[in-house]
């Protein structure tokens, strides 16, 4: 443990033992006794001398000299740390160190005794990056409370909201910290210990402690100093690390002894904060050289840093710069760098010649002298104060860190630790500002800082001490000052303001978020915030520093061309917003809760409001936003709106008393407004010339993180002031900004000064959605907290279904941790039950992994659904359209409305009353003449309105209706005052009254071209009125409308002169003349048409209009017929559900009833009205030019309806190919594959070639092939043999050996069969391919090979990545995209050969016997010879190449001669078999379900059977070693054997595996077979297999049992028919085998295993049957694939009996009713008696001399079950704890990602560079090892299983989803996961059918890197 102390001390000298006795003492000195003495002279009562002589010897010992000479030196140190001297050294001075203080005890002893003694009742375990931790809501007090594994484990928090979570910059376990977290939480080790039951710590345990500690310390101390240079230049990274390097021993030992327990850390808190200790050490005052030099040191690095050292007689803190150290300060503070006195820096931060700014702005900022002394002075006292300067100065070093956290359980030690870490706050941040790394070095600093500012009482205490938050406030303040540019908003030239500078490193690498991080966490802290609220100095400091924000990242619009370079510093302004501005404004608002808390409102308002009182000044702001320019950043206003909002909401403080004057009020509106206005105009591709960040900006303003700190407080502020505002001006001025002002008019045709005819449309949407957002949204007007949770998360799902995790990221929660909604508290639970239902995830068969997802509740569609809160919270435009869809299909679905419907009217929750006036915006007559215009134009159809547009004016409109407030009486006086133009439109402002009120004559000016200009006036104008408002696309023409005075009115005039009249009413300069600049808008006209004035005749009124309206949507004359006129009840009770939902037609009707409830006049204006039969809407004049364009619009529309129809239709057929080809899931749907599909009459099969489209036969010069996907596979090697699949290990306990797979079985019987036969034989009789055989796959279909060439050429060309490889022969199928990589000719021939053959010959059997003979020795019986080389043989074998590549070589080579012909054989025949055996476990292991199941359809058994026989053929047995001569033959010289000793005997037939000898016999013979052939194999082979049941039968049970057996046998074998009997059979083996030793051997061992079964007939009969079941059903499979026969399907019992009848083995007279006895099947060549004879004596023969062998190779049943993967663990959380931290078997360290293979367990490195071999990565190589190219691994960090497939990756999700149904890729979110069983069987389904390549769609090749 105190390795490291030794190490220490060694660094600093030599071993020169001390003893003043011995001058010279020699390295040997007993250091033991030595500390003995020493200990036992201190304990005296008069221990001067003592401690005289220890301080002699620690003076040598821990010398500093030798060392760091070396050091100094600069190269040498490297050399001497490497080793040499001074390493030599270092480890002598640490055992100094370790002996001293255990004084003269073994130094483990000292160790153990110091622990009993540990009283901390803390946990306090230290962790650093990426360590896993925990944290817990529900214990939490403070948000930042984490816990170590262990005390999570150990503790109890089931049900709690807890995660795991990666730490990012450390942190430390909380767990027994009752200021940081409950007591309920803390685990079972730290639940309070009550101090009394630890014993006192003797005293002399720690007395030598006391004495070498300070020593050892300073000795770190001096160390730290020397390896210190001060260079020219910042000090390089090298240099800094050497030193530490050096110094990690010593570190390690210090923290060693900090781990001993509280008794040790009480001891070294005594050591580090006591000051005489210190002052005696390092005042450098002794007449010890070296200590001179060390402290000279400390004093130029302190000066270097830009701090004054004081002199003592000077009290820290309030000093004056002194003559002798103020040139620092001074040159410092006159800003001479613009950076905080960093001198050594030389001016880096100056490239941009800022340097005159800062002198400026410096000037007004820094004069306080207390700030000086907070940047400037420190004064160190002791040796904790020193270390934490030398810390900071060498950038945090992790061991450091560490050490100085490790003590933090001392409460002692905390509290001075906490106050050096204030003192050294400023110095902190100028290193930080400085350092290179500082992203480490911001992880180290919080890692430290959010320890000790979490804890409420020493954030208080150190606040009330030290001045926290003066020196935080200051530090930041002058950490932003070093970036600061010169505004350019507004006024350019003359703006005072400056700003910070979003593109400077500071900025884009968030380097102050540490300091903002302490900051928003210690305003957490009640105490600490109301202090920070009452102290008037502070809050205007920090007001200040808001505004260095308040502007930032401005954007200027290209007018001209597109900017060359896009600029990313908006993402910073951003963040620099949030974290820096808005997170502390939260902090603080949580602390304003309640009526006692209105001062401190009161005190951020005034200052809030002084500092944008300062800002407008500062920019020269007067009236008029400067054009084109918008900035979405303004703290200020957003601080000022959020107080005031509390206020209102939560301190009753009433609204009038914190607003300032009218003026004040219309230039705080201005900017957000400007905000609103430059949305829509980026939304309407204004600003595509400034690229795509602008986008981005206007995208993550309302985006959710951002939302409740930026949109919401500007929609908020622009509430409050249009409640205060005239509502006139605030319309106007709304109209001015969208500048639509020129498009409101009641003329077709009109000039627009300031916007494009095509922006016109989105731009004049844009200002109605803005108002109807205005006056809707109540999020700050009277919400509470659960209608605002509830309004978003409707807003949300109504978007798209969500996942739980999505949502909590989606709702803008309150950014203060400490405030009421944290996500999953209960009210978001709460809610969302209430709103939304779960639908569990679900698969797909294409794959796709669907996740848990929240969908709205069928009532929250009906009534909760708010199109307006869609559109405020939607970053991207669709998702509007998106909900809106939604929307229909629910009014579909639920038969509430069958059309397009519009967006729904929501009711509102009701107004705060301080928000009232905000009504009168929907009450003013300029809001009531734009609506009018806008109704009449939709009406008169002019250009530039959509639907939308009509959509917002009904919106507004039944807005108006619904919160109109005058009673009737009102409605007949009209409202004195001074006469306003617009009066002549309305007589009131009542929007109830105005909409009866008719308007007869408009006069317009109009262009000269206008249509209006041809008509005649009218004598009179009895109307004088004129319309105020523009819109539309047409050319820019200018116009206005006149009255019968001509007096110009328009929105913009009316607007100035309201603002005149309240400038010179608030008497503030009455000179400020409105500028002539903006003016000139509605001045002359300039080069457009001259404008003349046209009188319109209208004769309309808002009601008439809207019932034009409804005749013209609904497309019929006088469709509207007042509803009362039927029903009387409708006015009474007028919530009507049908008016609910619909659309454009069903919103007129729902205004007109609602107009008529509200006034009887309204009511008798409507039936009125309806009653004049409406004159059809006069026709419009169209000129020429209009009606091209029109046409034009009707062919556009036109052609667009017909492309969307033939889309349409294309995709619908393109669907169901799709359904008919592709599904590979449901292949029910499939087309049976081509190639049975011929009828019986044609003679050739007939192909579809996918690529030209034409059909033909395959031939020999043009063959067709089919797509194949070849793959090597090993699933068959993973079937066990047992039911119960394996677990995966979760403890060190629990291991899986692969002894028990199939293939490590037939490997074992293959080596074996190899050591005692003649090698080609062997061959013979096994099947390999258990492991790495090859797997083919078709998706059926077809092309011609010359096709597929071309196909793959152009493939090879196309430069597209693809996510396969073409030079390895992939591609995917031309018609169904499905992944392949080879193509299988098709066989020419005919299908109806096959059905020729088929018929039954009546032949004897002993006749074929001889035919298969015969056929079999003819080589190359083919139609097809081998000798001609045809295009079809040469396809042949190119793909036999191809098979025999897709797996290694490994897998081919058997053979003990390398290359001979034997191994092709067997690898020819064993893939035949790989390919059934695959196919039987695709139908479940059996073939009971019978019929041609999905392989079926899309087998290619037929063609790879013509493939592989042509080749089989090419290797002709020697007619000797045929296996069937001894299968049919009786041999006559049994002798031959014993005579040739010394060759190798061939395999005994008994010990063939009669399934290999099956595809032999079969891909020997020529194809295409004849039916009665096959069945005589399979008859042969039969017989065969029964005896081999019969031998292990017999093997297998007692020697009792074999006697009684024989004689039972024996007594029947002269009744009739005893070769079909099983008994006489089995008694006739066992006696032949008897002769043997195969019996023999049964020593005690074996027959303890034998278990004694009482072997009844039926379970012998049962056991023969399964014996021979896997033969049948492999052989069925066949015999489907080869002459197409169906299989019939059975019950699982009589299996058996079907398919020997169908594989033609039973009689066919064969009666079922007595019980089926196995042993009738057979049939038998030659006499039975006499072939079993002969097959027995070889095995007799062999047992001779092998016995124990013999037995081993007797095939025993076959007893594989289906292949599964690894059972996983319910609960993840188990395979994490236990997987993460495992070392690696190869390196011994833990893997940074670790894997386990899911189909053996294995442990592996994901990327490890440890374990690579050969440039091989471990997952790629045990992939191939495992699964032969195929693995699937589960990512233990990630909770993701990775599929390697070969050269190529993909992940395929996660099969462990949490309670919500999500997955947790990467454990982000830490919540507990839990398998998802079927998820799990979708991948063991996929694993088991081979079909990753075609369900998974995301591949990428992996470059052996995995």
């Amino acid at each position: 443990m105190a390795a490291a102390a030794a190490a220490a001390a060694a660094a600093v000298g030599g071993p020169q033992p001390p003893q003043a006795e011995l001058p010279a003492p020699g390295p040997g000195l007993d250091k033991a006794a030595t500390a003995a003495h020493l200990k036992a002279a201190l304990s005296r009562p008069d221990n001067r001398a003592g401690a005289e002589e220890l301080q002699a010897l620690l003076e040598r010992v821990l010398s500093a000299e030798r060392p760091l000479a070396a050091a100094a030196d600069g190269e040498e140190a490297a050399a001497a740390g490497g080793g040499g001297g001074a390493g030599a050294a270092e480890e002598e001075a640490l055992e100094w160190c370790k002996c001293l203080l255990a004084g003269g005890g073994g130094y483990d002893e000292f160790c153990a005794a110091v622990r009993a003694y540990d009283p901390a009742a803390l946990c306090g375990l230290v962790w650093t990056a990426n360590f896993v931790a925990y944290r817990c809501r529900t214990c939490g007090i403070s948000p930042c409370m984490s816990l170590c594994a262990e005390c999570f484990h150990q503790g109890d928090h089931t049900g709690h909201d807890f995660n795991m979570f990666r730490s990012q910059a450390g942190g430390a376990c909380d767990c027994g910290d009752s200021n940081v977290m409950r007591e309920s939480g803390f685990c079972k080790r730290h639940q309070i210990k009550s101090s009394s039951n630890i014993p006192c710590v003797p005293k002399d345990l720690l007395m030598m402690s006391e004495f070498v500690l300070p020593r050892f310390i300073f000795c770190l101390i001096q160390y730290l100093r020397e390896g210190y240079n001060e260079p020219a230049d910042v000090p390089s990274e090298k240099d800094l690390n050497k030193v530490l390097q050096l110094l990690e021993p010593q570190i390690s030992f210090l923290e060693d002894l900090t781990k001993m327990g509280g008794a040790m850390r009480s001891v070294l808190t005594q050591v580090l904060t006591n000051q005489q200790n210190y002052k005696d050490l390092t005042s450098g005052l002794g007449e010890n050289a070296c200590a001179k030099k060390s402290h000279e040191k400390y004093l130029i690095a302190l000066k270097s840093s830009g701090l004054t050292y004081p002199e003592d007689k000077l009290v820290y803190g309030i000093q004056e710069p002194s003559a002798g150290t103020s040139t620092l300060a001074v040159q410092g503070f006159s800003g001479a760098t613009g950076t905080l006195g960093q001198l050594d820096s030389s001016d880096e931060e100056d490239q941009d010649g800022s340097q005159g700014l800062g002198k400026r702005k410096r000037v007004k900022l820094s004069s306080s002298t207390k700030d000086q002394s907070i940047m400037d002075v420190l004064k160190h006292k002791s040796f904790l104060e020193e270390l934490l300067f030398w810390t900071i100065k060498y950038e945090f070093p992790q061991k450091m860190v560490t050490f100085l956290l490790n003590m933090l359980p001392d409460q002692e030690y905390k509290v001075a630790f906490t106050k050096t870490f204030v003192q050294h706050y400023a110095f902190i941040m100028k290193t930080l500002k400085k350092s290179h790394e500082s992203d480490t070095m911001s992880n180290r600093i919080v890692h430290i800082s959010v320890q000790l500012f979490s804890n409420e009482e020493l954030a208080r205490q150190v606040t009330e001490e030290c001045q926290l938050l003066d020196i935080m406030v200051t530090v930041l303040l002058y950490m932003m000052e070093s970036c600061l540019i010169k505004s350019e908003l507004q006024d350019e030239e003359n703006s005072l303001h400056v700003v910070v500078n979003c593109g400077e490193a500071l900025l884009k690498n968030n380097t102050y978020w540490p300091l903002v991080s302490d900051f928003i966490n210690i305003l957490s802290h009640q105490s600490v915030a109301k202090r920070f609220l009452e102290d008037h100095g502070l809050l205007v400091t920090w007001m200040n520093f808001v505004s260095f924000f308040q502007g930032m990242n401005l954007n200027k619009r290209e007018l001209n061309e597109h900017v060359e370079f896009e600029s990313q510093t908006y993402y910073a302004a951003f963040a620099a917003e949030l974290e820096a501005c808005a997170q502390p404004m939260w902090g603080l608002l949580s602390h304003c809760k309640v009526r006692e808390t209105q001062e401190y409102t009161r005190n951020v308002v005034r200052y809030c409001l002084e500092a944008l009182q300062d800002w407008f000044d500062a920019i020269n702001f007067v009236d008029e936003p400067a054009p084109n320019q918008v900035t979405f950043h303004l703290p200020l206003h957003r601080y000022y709106a959020m107080f005031l909002s509390k206020a209102v909401k939560c301190q009753e403080l009433d609204l009038d008393s914190v607003l300032p004057d009218q003026e004040m009020l219309m230039k705080l509106m201005i900017h957000p407004l400007q905000i609103q206005a430059s949305l829509a105009e980026i939304h309407s591709n204004m600003w595509v010339r400034n690229g795509l960040q602008i986008k981005g900006q206007a995208m993550t303003y309302v985006q959710s993180h951002f939302c409740n700190s930026m949109i919401d407080p500007d929609i908020y502020l622009l509430q409050v002031c249009a409640s205060r505002l005239d509502p006139d001006y605030f319309i106007s001025s709304v109209f001015e900004r969208f500048k639509v002002v020129d498009l409101l008019t009641m003329a077709s045709q009109h000039q627009n000064t300031v916007l494009d005819a095509e922006h016109e449309r989105s731009m004049l949407e844009g200002a109605l959605t803005f108002l109807v957002i205005l006056l809707s949204l109540r999020l700050h007007l009277g919400m509470s907290d659960d209608e605002i949770l509830r309004a978003e998360m409707v807003a949300q799902l109504c978007m798209n279904d969500r996942t739980h995790s999505s949502l909590l990221d989606l709702i803008p929660e309150n950014p203060n941790p400490k405030s009421g909604i944290i996500p999953g508290s209960y009210s978001f639970e709460s809610v969302l039950s209430a709103v939304a239902d779960f639908k569990a995830p679900v698969f797909e068969p294409g794959g796709s992994m669907q996740q848990g997802m929240y969908t709205p509740k069928a009532e929250v569609w009906d009534q909760e659904f708010d199109p307006v809160m869609v559109i405020l919270r939607t970053v991207y435009r669709r998702d509007v359209q998106s909900a809106m869809d939604r929307y229909t299909a629910f009014l579909k679905q639920s038969g509430k409305f069958p059309g397009n419907p519009w967006p729904p009217y929501k009711k509102r929750t009701p107004l705060h009353p301080s928000y009232k006036g905000l009504m009168r915006l929907l009450h003013c007559k300029t809001l009531h003449i734009v609506l009018f215009t806008l109704l009449y134009k939709i009406l008169m159809d002019h250009q530039n309105l959509s639907e939308h547009v009509l959509c917002m004016v009904l919106y507004l409109i039944e807005l108006g209706l619904e919160n109109s407030t005058e009673e009737e009486s009102d409605e007949e006086v009209s409202v004195c005052g001074p006469e306003r133009c617009h009066d002549s439109w309305f007589p009131g402002s009542n929007l109830v009254s105005n909409m009866r009120h008719f308007i007869n004559y408009v006069r317009v000016r109009v262009p000269e071209t206008a249509p209006e200009v041809k008509r005649d006036s009218p004598a009179s104008t009895s109307s004088d009125s004129l319309s105020s408002l523009q819109s539309s696309r047409r050319p820019k023409v200018l116009q206005r409308e006149n009255s019968g005075t001509a007096q110009v009115f328009s929105l913009v005039a009316e607007r100035r002169k309201k603002f005149q009249e309240i400038i010179n009413r608030s008497s503030s300069e009455a000179n400020q003349v409105v500028r002539p600049k903006t003016s000139s808008k509605w001045s002359a006209p300039g080069s457009a048409p001259q404008l003349t004035t046209a009188i319109l005749e209208i004769k309309e009124s808002i009601l008439s209009l809207l019932i034009k309206l409804h005749h013209k949507l609904s497309g019929k004359q006088n469709s509207y017929y007042p509803p009362w006129l039927d029903d009387i009840e409708i006015l009474i009770q007028p919530e009507i559900p049908k008016y609910n939902h619909g659309d454009g037609i069903t919103a007129v009707e729902r205004i007109l009833l609602k107009a008529a409830l509200q006034s009887r006049m309204n009511k008798r204006i409507i039936e009125e009205i309806c009653r004049k039969v409406t004159p059809p809407v006069p026709p419009k004049k169209i000129t020429a030019a209009e009606k091209k364009t029109l046409d034009k619009e009707e062919r556009r529309q036109k052609a667009r309806e017909r492309q969307q129809k033939l889309l349409a239709e294309f995709a619908s057929r393109q669907k169901s190919f799709m359904e008919t080809a592709m599904d590979v899931d449901s292949p029910e749907n499939d087309i049976p594959m081509e190639i049975t599909t011929a009828e019986p009459q044609v003679s050739e099969a007939v192909y579809d070639c996918v690529i030209c489209g034409q059909s033909g036969p395959s031939s020999e010069d043009r063959p067709t092939g089919l797509v194949v996907l070849l793959q090597a596979s090993s699933v068959l090697g993973q079937c066990r043999d047992n039911i119960e699949p394996k677990k995966l290990p979760i403890t060190e306990e629990e291991q899986i050996y692969p002894w028990d797979t199939c293939a490590a079985v037939h490997d074992v019987r293959l080596s074996l069969l190899q050591r005692y036969f003649k090698d080609s034989s062997c061959l013979l009789a096994v099947s390999i391919g258990w492991e790495g055989g090859v797997y083919v796959q078709t998706c059926g279909h077809t092309l011609h090979i010359d096709c597929h060439k071309s196909y793959m050429e152009s493939l090879r060309n196309d430069q597209v990545l693809q996510g396969f490889s073409v030079d390895k022969g992939e591609f995917t199928c031309p018609l169904c995209r499905q992944f392949a990589n080879s193509v299988l000719p098709c066989y020419p021939g005919s299908n109806v050969e096959s059905n020729l053959w088929q018929r039954p010959s009546n032949k004897s059997i002993q006749d074929l016997i001889k035919e298969v003979e015969e056929l079999q020795g003819r080589p190359g019986a083919f139609p097809v010879s081998i000798s001609s080389e045809t295009n079809l043989s040469k396809e042949m074998e190119s793909v036999m190449k191809d098979i025999k590549n897709t797996t290694q070589k490994k897998y081919r080579d058997y053979s003990k001669t390398p290359g001979s012909p034997d191994n092709d054989f067997l690898f020819m025949y064993s893939v035949a078999r790989t390919n059934l055996e695959l196919e039987l476990i695709h139908r479940g292991g059996n073939l009971c379900s019978g019929g041609a199941s999905t392989a079926g359809k899309r087998s290619c058994l037929n063609q790879l059977f013509h493939v592989l026989a042509l080749h089989m053929r090419l290797y002709s047995i020697d007619s000797e070693y045929n296996p069937w001569r001894k299968l049919t033959q009786l041999v006559e010289e049994v002798n031959s054997q014993q005579g040739n000793e010394e060759q190798q005997p061939e395999v005994p037939i008994l010990y063939h595996d009669v399934t290999s000898l099956l595809l032999i016999q079969i891909l020997m013979m020529p194809q295409p077979l004849r039916k009665d052939h096959f069945t005589c194999i399979v008859k042969v082979l039969f017989t065969l297999l029964y005896t081999q049941a019969l031998v292990a039968l017999s093997v297998k049970c007692s020697e009792e049992d074999r006697s009684a057996w024989k004689h039972t046998g024996a007594l029947k074998k002269n009744t009739c028919d005893t070769e079909k009997s099983y008994e006489v059979l089995l008694s006739f083996v066992i006696s032949e085998l008897s002769k043997g030793k195969l019996y023999h051997e049964e020593g005690t061992q074996e027959s303890a295993m034998v278990s004694p079964i009482s072997w009844s007939p039926e379970s012998m009969e049962k056991y023969l049957q399964d014996f021979c079941l896997p033969f049948l059903r492999i052989t069925s499979l066949l015999q489907h694939h080869l002459f197409g026969e169906d299989l019939p399907s059975c019950q699982e019992e009589e299996e058996f009996s079907v398919l020997s009848s169908c594989l033609g083995l039973l009689p066919t007279f064969y009666q079922t009713e007595h019980p089926f006895i196995s042993a009738s099947c057979l049939d038998w060549p030659v006499p039975a008696f006499d072939i079993i004879s002969q097959w027995c004596f070889e095995i007799n023969s062999f047992t001779e001399r092998h016995a124990e062998q013999g037995k081993a190779l007797l095939i025993q049943e076959a007893r594989w079950k289906l292949p599964h993967l690894l059972q996983l663990p319910e609960n993840y959380n188990t395979i994490f704890q236990y997987y993460h931290r495992k070392t690696c078997s190869v390196c011994t360290k833990v893997p940074k990602d670790p894997a386990v293979c899911l189909v053996c367990g294995t442990f592996v490195c994901l990327k490890g560079l440890c374990c690579k071999q050969q440039s091989y990565c471990e997952c790629v190589l045990h992939s191939q090892n495992c699964g032969a190219g195929t693995g699937i691994f589960l990512l233990i960090n990630a909770s993701v299983i990775i599929i390697i497939r070969g050269h190529r990756f993909c992940l395929w999700g996660s099969v462990y989803l949490d309670a919500h149904g999500e997955e947790d890729r990467d454990l982000r979110r830490g919540k507990p996961l839990y398998i998802c069983k079927e998820r799990y069987k979708v991948l063991e389904q996929q694993w088991i059918s081979h079909t990753f390549d075609h369900i998974n769609k995301r591949w990428g090749p992996h470059y052996n890197g995995l």
